[in-house]
């Protein structure tokens, strides 16, 4: 048999990753694979990188890779010319790190001896902007992934914990190591054992972790107030295990449309009683939905 660790969506959290990395030793996983996201939103980009590169851990590149890469060049979209994160991120990455993340693959076909081949992506195949969650229909699914030829398929960018079997596909998902988004702050990662036959999740992990360095780093560098409302709500988001820049541009494009980001527009969202209506349906009521210790 194959055993793997599964992780995705780093974020920049070292605390987490370590922690991660502490509790994956009692299970003798033969490889550890990274479906996306190792970077952005979090302070310790550069480090989460390095550890996974010089690990030689397989791993793909996620949505917010693009923030780096694509930030300031042709490709870049049009609304992105207001964002304040994609600056800081350059910074934290360095040329190194930009150059590390240019070379990471899209998707990955990992074919063991012992096992059926399985497909890493971060999102879905061809887009990393969009998740497979629980409620999303096997129909789409099965559009989504008609083009995969392996029967297990590895994703992430949901932030949120998944097995699914739909159709001829077993589907993992296993949470996010920095920044979970099921209310529940602790770091998500899976281990699963492959034989002959199919891919089994053998454990969902949730582990705890001193977030109190993430908070210092924040503090030090100053991403509060280089990044603005985007980055005290991504610092916040961490704090909550909760979506908080979704919900905040949905409910200033409601009330208050021209007006400028600022303290006083965040303190005024921050004290909105229930955020619930400008989430996606995905994220109103999300709990864990898989927690096996």
């Amino acid at each position: 048999m194959t055993r793997l660790a599964v992780l995705a969506d780093i974020h920049g959290n070292l605390p987490a990753l370590e922690a991660v990395m502490a509790d994956m030793r009692r299970f003798a996983v033969h490889q550890v694979m990274v479906a996306g996201d190792c970077v952005n939103w979090g302070p310790f980009s550069r480090e989460a990188l390095e550890i996974v590169t010089q690990r030689r851990w397989a791993v793909v590149r996620g949505n917010n890779a693009f923030y780096a890469l694509d930030y300031e060049t042709p490709r870049e979209p049009a609304h992105w010319s207001s964002f304040t994160l994609p600056p800081i991120l350059r910074a934290q990455l360095g040329e190194d790190g930009m150059r590390l993340l240019a070379c990471q693959p899209d998707s990955l076909s990992l074919r063991f001896p012992d096992a059926p081949p399985l497909r890493i992506v971060h999102g879905i195949p061809g887009n990393p902007w969009q998740a497979i969650y629980p409620q999303t229909a096997e129909s789409i699914i099965t559009i989504w992934l008609e083009s995969v030829a392996e029967s297990t398929v590895v994703c992430a960018h949901s932030h949120i914990a998944l097995e699914r079997h739909v159709g001829r596909w077993h589907i993992f998902n296993p949470g996010s190591v920095g920044v979970p988004l099921d209310g529940e702050c602790s770091a998500s990662y899976m281990i699963i054992e492959g034989d002959e036959a199919s891919w089994q999740l053998l454990e969902h992990r949730r582990i705890n972790y001193d977030m109190r360095p993430i908070f210092a780093a924040f503090a030090r560098m100053e991403f509060a107030e280089r990044g603005g409302n985007v980055a005290r709500l991504a610092i916040e988001e961490f704090r909550s295990a909760r979506l908080q820049v979704y919900p905040y541009i949905m409910w200033k494009q409601t009330h208050k449309p021209h007006a400028p980001d600022s303290p006083a527009l965040l303190d005024e969202f921050m004290h909105v009683a229930d955020t619930r209506p400008y989430l996606p349906p995905e994220y109103r009521d999300v709990t864990s939905q898989l927690h096996r210790d």
